[in-house]
């Protein structure tokens, strides 16, 4: 923690920026400037006076009281409902009364929760209502995701659950669950909760026993620039970013100069391995951080299933390295389709590939007929380039279809293989890759980013 502080914190935070993101109600209106997503903003009491004059009914049933300058999670007060007495819901279905809150904010004004034990403010702002995609992984509460920001980019990102224990908060310290993600794609890894004297390693939520590995988080990249965008706006080189998980999407809770060190264990990852590979790099936009993030430091879980099953995972768009005759090579954006038996290119790039001649004797064969009536054999003759001829059945009928000799490399795997010619002038893809040379990988539907290939 000291090498931390030293090294990368104290350079990267000047004090009046972590004064800052200190102050809740400053942050906020930062995040309003931005137009960053964060909790409505109710009413705040800066006195007893007011807290004295406060008009208690003027309160919607549900929202979040918090001290302003508080930390750690401490003097956060959650209602959930009201009831027809007049009272609160609070946490495990307790009852606030106004007399508790009353109470509350005067210990909130006195400074009992703040940073330095100084003279506070009190907010009440609105409770995020539960994404019904993560019910099954949390107790009441609404779980956020923790995103250590250096130097404008995410190097390292946590889930956190709220439990029994931690009445329904999401803080490590009081009991929540801290699960570790693959920043490369959102699907989280590890997952740790506080024990008596150290962190242990679970597999479920101690609550609802939901599994807590290979969760695929929504809207993951938009979280990650979310993060980027506050992180720049703070004006901070080095802290967390809370953003809770609604169900109108992400919302940044709040901004952290000091942010802790368990998301270390919850990834099972050195942050100092990180920051090093980050520090000093110059980024300008948030898109261009989370870029830099996801080369670097994701891929974990694709690792484990790629080491298990020996097959490269690859999405629906990829881009490979084309070789045509001679010395002509082409970077080409391909569509991977398990629907189709065959790799098929257009005529257009068959031509580009050196296959002039192959292009020529198929539209002749097509606009004389002689595509149907020539025997496989006939047409294989016509020219050494034609290596195979495949008879293809769909719904317009029976066609022939020529095929050539190809080689690419896919995801660093190199194929030799046989392609067929088609016209796709009009179709997003000039190829598409077939079943016959996707037996060496796995194909994530999910997955989008186009990799380079070398």
């Amino acid at each position: 923690m000291n090498k931390r502080n030293l090294l990368y914190l104290r350079p990267a935070n000047k004090k009046r920026y972590v004064r800052i993101a200190d102050n809740k109600l400053a942050t906020k209106q930062l995040l309003h400037n931005a137009e960053i997503s964060s909790p409505e903003l109710f009413v705040v009491i800066t006195h007893r006076r007011e807290l004295i004059n406060f008009q208690w009914d003027n309160l919607p049933a549900s929202f979040v009281l918090k001290p302003n300058l508080g930390f750690g999670g401490s003097g956060i007060l959650i209602s959930y409902g009201k009831k027809k007495n007049g009272n609160w819901v609070g946490q495990n279905s307790t009852e606030i009364s106004q007399k508790d809150l009353i109470d509350h904010c005067s210990n909130i004004l006195d400074g009992n929760f703040s940073i330095s034990n100084v003279p506070d403010m009190a907010f009440f702002e609105e409770r995020i209502q539960l994404d019904s995609f993560m019910k099954p992984y949390t107790f009441k509460g609404i779980p956020d995701i923790r995103v250590i920001v250096y130097n404008h980019v995410p190097i390292m990102a946590m889930l956190r659950l709220p439990t029994r224990r931690s009445g329904g908060k999401a803080n490590l310290h009081q009991g929540s669950v801290g699960v570790g993600i693959d920043i490369a794609n959102g699907i989280t890894t590890h997952a740790i909760v506080k024990g008596v004297f150290l962190e242990k390693i679970i597999d479920v939520h101690p609550d609802t026993r939901a599994p807590l590995r290979g969760i695929r988080l929504p809207n993951w990249k938009s979280i990650l620039i979310m993060a980027v965008k506050t992180a720049m706006m703070s004006n901070l080189g080095y802290c967390g970013v809370d953003i809770a998980l609604g169900k109108t999407g992400p919302t940044v809770l709040e901004v952290n100069a000091r942010p802790g060190l368990s998301i270390q264990n919850a990834n099972r990852a050195s942050l100092d391995d990180r920051l090093k590979r980050i520090r000093g790099l110059k980024i300008t936009t948030p898109e261009r951080g989370v870029k830099i993030a996801q080369d670097l430091f994701g891929g974990e879980i694709e690792h484990e299933i790629e080491g298990l099953s020996g097959k490269q995972i690859i999405g629906l768009a990829e881009k490979i390295h084309l070789f045509g005759k001679g010395k002509i090579e082409r970077d080409v954006e391909v569509k991977i389709d398990t629907g189709a038996d065959l790799t098929s290119l257009d005529t257009t790039l068959a031509e580009e590939l050196g296959f002039a001649e192959i292009v020529k004797i198929f539209h002749d064969l097509e606009e004389t007929g002689k595509l149907t009536t020539m025997s496989k054999e006939e047409i294989r003759k016509l020219h050494k380039d034609i290596v195979d001829v495949k008879t293809i059945t769909s719904s317009h009928g029976e066609t022939k279809r020529l095929l050539i000799p190809i080689t690419f490399y896919l995801a660093g795997i190199k194929m030799v293989t046989k392609a067929s010619i088609i016209d796709r002038k009009n179709l997003a893809y000039q190829m598409i890759i077939g079943n016959q040379d996707l037996k060496n990988f796995l194909v994530d539907t999910t997955k989008s980013l186009l990799r380079k290939q070398s």
